[in-house]
């Protein structure tokens, strides 16, 4: 067997269809599109997300990553190893860090992360904290209260 005996099996390649090519053919004039319309033209049918005029579900839905939450709460945020740095025992709030100079200015409320280490005790009175901020605050001998 050579590359020029290499057929495809007997049954495997379909013929296309001839359009257009008189009644004899089986698919003459109309093309088996039908009479007239939109989907009897030349050319493309319609391009994809096209819905016959309506308004198309990619502009009907919000512009950039989801949809925004309507009354979002904007916290001013700080992490744990920024709060290292201060006296221990003492007293922790928004106003405090801004007179430390830890915070020079405040979108909202504050809210405390979890990133960084704490080692000693502080009395955290913030907004809202995450798990892991809460739990390294405590750890450390410290207490955290929400506002």
């Amino acid at each position: 067997m050579r590359l020029n005996d290499v057929r495809p099996q007997k049954g495997s390649k379909k013929r296309g269809r001839r359009l257009g090519r008189g009644i004899a053919a089986g698919q003459g004039a109309s093309a088996g599109k039908g009479m007239r319309g939109q989907n009897a033209r030349s050319g493309r049918s319609t391009r994809p997300g096209f819905e016959g005029g309506q308004q198309p579900l990619y502009r009907r839905i919000p512009k950039l990553k989801g949809f925004p939450l309507v009354n979002r709460k904007i916290y001013t945020t700080i992490n744990v190893e920024k709060l290292a740095t201060l006296p221990p025992n003492s007293e922790v709030t928004l106003e405090s860090l801004k007179e430390a100079g830890i915070l020079t200015a405040s979108k909202g409320s504050l809210k405390i992360l979890g990133n960084g280490e704490l080692g000693i005790p502080l009395t955290v009175k913030a907004a809202a904290f995450t798990g892991t901020a809460r739990t390294k605050i405590e750890a450390a001998g410290g207490s955290c209260e929400v506002i």
